[in-house]
């Protein structure tokens, strides 16, 4: 049996849906990755094989202003969930992200390029994939620019603006490979399956900005919206990002046989099941 911790958010429903009958999801009511207690308690009654930690503190700004609770759920939440785990005999799969590296490399990002986080969204990532290492059996899921059908996202948040503005402003200085969670959920059971170990990216082929990315959504939605460019320092937001994140994922196609399609072509089929 595969536990989803975290299966009702974005990630975790779609993981759940291709899972199937294999796969058992507990949430927030069901479980306290904060909580050694509640995590041992949780994990020794059901006795996956593998843990899936789909659950995080995902609010970057938020995170700059909750350290503490960022460092609670992301890092330590990791840390009970790696300990037991590897006690219980499972492998531990834990979800990290782009925003562990600074975007200052030009290129496409490896799984062993070294880290460094500009925000404490980042840090907290990172402190988890260093915790995720307690458990010998783990694997690392480095990705990024998420969207899906069960969460907020871009996507969303852009389709929503265009029903109520005609024009919008982007920013066009951050880079990235926007990426579907139903793609993401079967690299990971990709990984799984062939019995991979270790840190992986797993992404949507291509890269674009948020700008091009935005523009791509309303010409694909068929909607006639203006989108001007924007840097990130005149967003002003509070956490700083990455402005060039995209995540090499040649590790994955080599060693579990799987190829991401390209985001545009990822977009175009979210937008068809969107609609259905």
């Amino acid at each position: 049996m595969i536990l989803v911790v975290g299966a009702k958010g974005m990630l975790g429903q779609d993981l759940m849906t291709l899972l199937g009958a294999e796969a058992r999801g507990v949430d927030i009511e069901d479980i306290d990755i904060t909580s050694m207690e509640s995590v041992q308690k949780v994990l020794v009654t059901l006795k996956p094989r593998v843990v899936i930690n789909a659950a995080a503190y995902t609010d970057v700004d938020g995170c700059e202003s909750n350290q503490e609770l960022a460092m609670q759920v992301n890092g330590e939440g990791v840390a009970h969930l790696a300990l037991i785990s590897k006690e219980i005999g499972a492998k531990l799969v834990q979800i990290s992200t782009d925003y562990v590296f600074d975007g200052g490399k030009g290129s496409p990002y490896l799984e062993d390029d070294p880290p460094r986080p500009l925000s404490v969204y980042g840090e907290s990532k990172l402190a988890g994939e260093m915790n995720a290492c307690f458990n010998p059996d783990h694997l690392i899921v480095r990705t990024q620019w998420l969207y899906g059908l069960h969460g907020n996202n871009f996507v969303e948040t852009m389709l929503r603006l265009a029903a109520e503005k005609k024009e919008l402003s982007v920013v066009d200085d951050q880079i990235g490979s926007p990426t579907w969670t139903v793609d993401l959920s079967l690299a990971i059971k990709s990984l799984i399956d062939k019995g991979c170990s270790g840190t992986y990216h797993a992404a949507n082929g291509g890269f674009c900005s948020w700008n091009e990315f935005a523009r791509a959504i309303f010409a694909e939605a068929g909607m006639g919206i203006m989108v001007n460019p924007m840097s990130t320092a005149e967003l002003g937001r509070p956490a700083p990002r990455p402005l060039y994140s995209t995540l090499d994922c040649g590790k994955l196609n080599r060693d579990a046989g799987f190829q991401p399609q390209p985001w545009q072509e990822a977009l175009k089929n979210y937008l068809n099941l969107r609609r259905q």
